[in-house]
């Protein structure tokens, strides 16, 4: 696919961070994410730190990038992440992405692949995703029944610690990662963007390989419900029809991991046209199908 890996540790990006410590940049950058948080400034002991960071890592891209045109980040962000620099890069990984640089969580490769390619097929800001979350029953039955023409195996809570861009988000403020606090000092959590993801529709997709180096993917068009999610972290209530199928049919059995990338807008068709172009082959492309559209697997007389 033409695409160039360079592999870093933390140890020499920590030390990029550290040279990068009083520099003259890091006011105007403050600035910057204050105007952007806004009200939602609820850390703002933490903001000279990210601006640090931030530089660093587009220092590093403009640094590292060599010939290439374009570039994206799979970045480690735990365990040791935060008890060494002190913060979680969550905010930060969100802003880069919203300026066209995709960064993912938990040194996912193709999971920074595939939102790449979301961002230029849509020209426009992605975001990746857990997507094994439920939504809650009474949530479900409150909120959605009667209301959208989905049952509940057709909606899933879309989840990450605070990685998805501000402008993709009904509002947002800048938090701690609860989940890290709990055995961590806060101090040291401080760093996630968190809000509802602003509903709309949204292409779920993800371009995948196998062990034995085969690429396959999957694409699934549906929206975020304008469902108050009554939770932390950047998430959303998604729906997707026939979605339960499809998690057991596609996702499950095609071993695919827990992040998928979200495009804001249906991108169905463009990105199936990509996935073939790269080489994918047609049986490797997995979608949400129909009712009474059979999966391999799937047991006719169930």
């Amino acid at each position: 696919m033409g695409i160039e890996i360079e592999e870093n540790s933390e140890l020499d990006l920590f030390e990029a961070f550290n040279k990068h410590e009083g520099d003259e940049r890091i006011p105007a950058k403050v600035k910057e994410m204050e105007e952007e948080l806004g009200e939602g400034n609820q850390k703002p002991e933490i903001l000279s730190k990210l601006a640090q960071y931030e530089l660093t890592l587009l220092d590093w891209i403009e640094g590292h990038k060599g010939y290439r045109e374009y570039v994206a980040i799979a970045g480690k962000c735990w365990p040791a992440f935060q008890t060494q620099f002190g913060f979680v890069p969550c905010y930060v990984n969100s802003r880069l992405t919203g300026m066209g640089i995709p960064v993912s969580c938990e040194v996912d490769i193709y999971g920074t692949l595939s939102e790449f390619i979301g961002a230029a097929v849509s020209n426009d800001a992605v975001t990746l995703l857990d997507i094994n979350n439920t939504v809650p029953a009474d949530m479900y039955e409150e909120a959605i029944k009667g209301k959208f023409n989905y049952t509940h195996k057709d909606t899933f809570m879309g989840f990450h610690c605070g990685n998805t861009c501000s402008r993709k988000l009904s509002s947002c403020s800048m938090k701690n990662q609860m989940i890290m606090a709990r055995s961590l000092p806060v101090e040291v959590t401080n760093g996630t963007l968190e809000g509802d993801i602003v509903p709309g529709d949204i292409t779920f997709y993800r371009l995948q390989s196998t062990a034995d180096c085969k690429l396959r993917g999957y694409i699934a068009q549906g929206e975020v419900l304008p469902v108050a999610t009554k939770s932390f972290g950047g998430i959303g209530v998604f729906a997707i029809p026939e979605m339960g199928r499809f998690y057991r049919h596609v996702l499950i059995e095609g071993n695919y991991p827990h992040h998928g990338a979200v495009a804001f807008g249906h991108y169905g068709k463009a990105l199936f046209e990509v996935y073939k172009y790269i080489g994918v082959e047609l049986d490797e492309i997995g979608f949400n199908q129909p009712k009474g559209m059979l999966y391999k697997s799937e047991n006719p007389f169930a």
